[in-house]
This record gives C-alpha cells, sequence and structure tokens, in this order.
C-alpha cells in the first residue's frame, strides 16, 4: 500500500530537503497543490497534483481544491475501526498519513500599509486549516506539521518509531494552538473594520486572550505568594537545561530578550531583576563578553546572560566561571553545551528565532483592569533627531549616542547609561531623581575600574535640570542625547556650551516603569 504525505504551505523555507528525505528515504507519494506542487516537481520529485488524485478540478480561483472526500476522509480515516476502511476501499480513498501545511499569511498581510479588505480576505485561510484540524484529530494515525521548525524532528520520529506517537501529539497541540490564533487574528481584523478601525490597530474594543495554564510555578515574586505561567511563553523558548523556571526568571528572561532583539553585531547581555546591568556588541562575542561583563563585575551574580549569536566552547568556559540563574541563547555549540551542563542548576535556555515577537503587546495587571500597549519598538531616526549645542556630535559619539539610545530604553526609568563605542560603561537605574541616576552610573563605572573619559551619555527622558548635564562633564563626557522637553531647556543647552558637549533631542521617550 502507497504512504501518501500531503505537502501545500506557504512559507517554503526548508521544505526541498525535507520532501526529499520523504521520498528517498521513507517511500511516500506526494500529493500537493499550487506553488508547492511545482517547487517540488522542478525538483524532479515524482508529484500528484490534488486535483488528479480527486479527480476534481480547482475552482473559483484556487478557493475549491482541497475540500473533498479524498482528501479528508483520508486524513480522517480511523485505522483501528474496520468500517472507516471498509468505506475508505469502497470509495477509493488513499490514506494519508503525513500532512504538511501552513496557512496563508493573513497576519503578515493585514500588518502591510495601506492594506485592502479585498487583500486581507482573500488572505483567510479555509482549506489549509481544516487539512490541519482533520489531520490534528486523528494524529494517532497521521502526522501533521505546521511549522517549518519541526521537519528535522518528524523526520526523527520516522527513524525513531518509538518517538513518533508524542511526537504526534505534540504537534497536534500545536496545531490547534496555530489554528485558534489564526482564527483569533481574523476576528480581531473583522472587529476591527466593524468599528471603522484601521487594519494596523492592534487594540479592538474588546479585549479577548483564552490563556490556558502553562505551568504551575513553585511560588511568584516571593514564597508566599502563589502563582502560574498561562499562555504561550514556551512556544518561544526551549528549556535545554536546569531547574524549572521561576517567576522572576520568567520575568528576566522577557526582558533579556526585549533587549538584545535591539542590536545586529554579535552581542553579549547581562541582566539582574530586568535591567541590564552590562552591554558590548563586539567581532565577535567573546569581545563583547569581556566589555560587557567588565561594566560592573558584582551584578552579574545570580543573574541573566544572554546573546544574540550561538554560545561557542571558549565563551560557555568564561561563563561557567561565574554563578549565574540564566544563560539564553539562538543555539549552543555541543561542547559549549555539554560544558555548561556541568552546571546542575543553571538554566540553558534556546530562543525559538522564528515567532514574530514585535506583534505581542505588553500587558500588565492594574486594579480591576489591564493595560496594553505596543512594545518599545521605535528605532532611531536620525531623521527626528535634532542637535542642540553648539558643537555636532562627532561620527565616534554618534555611533556611541546610538548604542546607548537602544540600551537605555531597557532601563528601568528614571534611566541614565554612559557607554563609549558598543560598550556601557556604567548605569543608573529607577531612581526618583534623574541626577542621582547619573551619580550611580558614574559611581558603578569607577567601582568597575572603567574611565568615563570621552563617554557618551544617554537618558531615557529629559534632563530637566542643568545639575544632571553637569555632574556629566565633570566625569568626562562629551557628547549627551536625550528626549529634551524641558522648561528648562534653554538652561541645559547653555550648560552643554560652557562644557563643550555635544547635544541630541530625539524627541523621543523611553519610559520603563
Amino acid at each position: 500500500m502507497s504512504k501518501f504525505a500531503l505537502i501545500s504551505v506557504s512559507d517554503k523555507k526548508g521544505l526541498l530537503p525535507f520532501v526529499e528525505e520523504l521520498v528517498k528515504h521513507y517511500g511516500y507519494h506526494l500529493l500537493s497543490t499550487g506553488g508547492t506542487y511545482k517547487l517540488i516537481n522542478n525538483k524532479g520529485l515524482k508529484v500528484t497534483e490534488v486535483s488528479t488524485h480527486t479527480g476534481f478540478p480547482e475552482l473559483m480561483d484556487g478557493r475549491i481544491k482541497t475540500l473533498h472526500p479524498k482528501i479528508h476522509g483520508g486524513l480522517l480515516c480511523r485505522r483501528d475501526k474496520p468500517e472507516h476502511l471498509t468505506q475508505a476501499k469502497n470509495n477509493n480513498i488513499e490514506l494519508i498519513d503525513l500532512v504538511v501545511v501552513n496557512l496563508y499569511p493573513f497576519e503578515e498581510t493585514i500588518a502591510k500599509p495601506g492594506v485592502t479588505d479585498e487583500e486581507a480576505i482573500e488572505k483567510i485561510d479555509i482549506g489549509g486549516p481544516s487539512m490541519l484540524r482533520s489531520a490534528a484529530k486523528n494524529h494517532k494515525s497521521v502526522t501533521v506539521v505546521c511549522d517549518p521548525a519541526d521537519y528535522n524532528r518528524v523526520l526523527e520520529g520516522l527513524r525513531n518509531k518509538n518517538l513518533l506517537p508524542d511526537l504526534r501529539r505534540e504537534l497536534a497541540l500545536k496545531v490547534f494552538k496555530r489554528t485558534s490564533n489564526y482564527d483569533k487574528a481574523i476576528e480581531k481584523y473583522l472587529e476591527n473594520k466593524s468599528k471603522g478601525l484601521t487594519s494596523q490597530e492592534k487594540f479592538p474594543i474588546n479585549l479577548n486572550y483564552n490563556f490556558q495554564i502553562s505551568k504551575k510555578l513553585r511560588y511568584g515574586e516571593n514564597p508566599h505568594q502563589n502563582a502560574s505561567l498561562y499562555g504561550r511563553f514556551f512556544e518561544y523558548y526551549e528549556q535545554i537545561h536546569g531547574k524549572e523556571l521561576s517567576y522572576c526568571n520568567i520575568l528576566d528572561i522577557t526582558a533579556a530578550t526585549y533587549l538584545i532583539r535591539e542590536f545586529e553585531k554579535p552581542t553579549v547581555a547581562i541582566l539582574k531583576h530586568t535591567n541590564p546591568c552590562g552591554v558590548a556588541s563586539g567581532k565577535n562575542l567573546i569581545e563583547a563578553w569581556e566589555c560587557a561583563y567588565a561594566t560592573d563585575k558584582q551584578a552579574p551574580f545570580g543573574g541573566i546572560i544572554v546573546t544574540n549569536r550561538n554560545i561557542s566552547t571558549n565563551l560557555a568556559n568564561k561563563i561557567s566561571q561565574i554563578f549565574c540563574e540564566i544563560v539564553i541563547a539562538p543555539g549552543f555549540t555541543l561542547a559549549g553545551e555539554r560544558l555548561l551542563k556541568k552546571k546542575k542548576n543553571l538554566r540553558l535556555m534556546q530562543l525559538n528565532d522564528n515567532q514574530n515577537l514585535e506583534e505581542i503587546p505588553e500587558m500588565r495587571s492594574v486594579i480591576g483592569g489591564i493595560l496594553a500597549q505596543d512594545q518599545d519598538r521605535k528605532l532611531s531616526n536620525l531623521k527626528e533627531f535634532k542637535v542642540v549645542s553648539k558643537r555636532a556630535p562627532t561620527k565616534v559619539e554618534l555611533d556611541s549616542m546610538l548604542f546607548g539610545w537602544r540600551v537605555v530604553k531597557h532601563v528601568k526609568s528614571n534611566a541614565i547609561v554612559y557607554v563609549r563605542g558598543d560598550r556601557t560603561l556604567g548605569i543608573g537605574a529607577g531612581q526618583m531623581s534623574r541626577v542621582d541616576s547619573s551619580k550611580i552610573a558614574i559611581w558603578k563605572a569607577k567601582e568597575a575600574g572603567l574611565d568615563l573619559d570621552r563617554s557618551v551619555m544617554a537618558s531615557d527622558a529629559l534632563i530637566p535640570f542643568s545639575d544632571g548635564l553637569i555632574t556629566a562633564a565633570k566625569s568626562g563626557v562629551t557628547a549627551v542625547i536625550q528626549t529634551g522637553g524641558s522648561i528648562r531647556d534653554k538652561e541645559v543647552i547653555a550648560a552643554a556650551n560652557k562644557y563643550n558637549i555635544a547635544m541630541i533631542f530625539t524627541n523621543t521617550r523611553h519610559f520603563r516603569h
């Protein structure tokens, strides 16, 4: 009996090597549609169009192609029921053992500026969710894949049949989560349209989230507080080692992830209680680590380390020399992972970077309700910046300003960050007075033995009085980046000119409460 795999995807990343394995090593006969069929056929692999398989043509611009008994019968037929198998045989329904489907990019389409209603509606997938749900319902017999990241896991399951039952159940759950979120996106779009809101409006009139419990935590921020985690946190991360996560760990991991995504160059950030205490970029992670760790060698004790590159054996060796709670990275070399796993309590988290984190709103509970907002993902726009001092910043100073501006928005307000180049020198966080945050940053730099000469100061909001700027100038600062907008701006600018400081107003604030 032939083994059939049904392949129909919008995201074709990694597809061809996967289907080649299916055909050459596992003897699958491929069924496919549209662009996916053409891609597979052009590769020279044997593949049958769904319309040929069903004997029914695609209709209505492809709206009707997989909604057919030969498709859904092949997916839903229970292999343990003789009457099902008899009905399938009598109606020439071939059993389909594997389904690889991902959905029309509805969310991506409605996120585009100026998208029309017709464009959005045409990206509402009907056949895709139907196939996924049919296969997921019958996951005891059918393997269903909605995410290209799972291709290798499926191949491993086919090689080792003992892994297949648990994998099928896990992938089925992933399907129902995916189709549920897909339907929520459509619901939100249509609701916004009915209320006259734009397709880019993220906050509907009614905020409906059906968060399921993900994990009951040992306790909350303190041992006397009960706590649980709800939602999809573990879809974005894989914990590959260490003790189970605590309430505070999850907050720290979230803060670290948002921070590290600011940077493209190899970067290391070290955080404590969601505040960065050292951040640096470099030619490689070793160089970045040395500068980030040098910012503050005390605070990382029991802290969080995050990188935007895979962690090598060399970096793992350096990290293993200090005590930290969590290490987060896109991946680890085999030797690096093995080295870090020698610390039995160290939590190693692998970030799944295939998820669209930017679309997740930030939500916080308040008395009687919830606050929701976009993430603070506003990028540095030089066109909005204004040089307000007599002296414009040099290229070196401007680069330092931009680095500091990316870091300071992740520091609790009032926030001050001293930087030089692509590294932090001193960080002051969470003080009631901005000048106090500045003094703390200076003190931390001195404690670390770091010279602030020719450094740059970044402030998350306006500098209200000249004393903060004078304090920075006396410490060695030559340039300042801040929001501007104080009633005493003239006084602050005058102080900048007196000390020959280049100062930029960004007209953007980065409060973080």
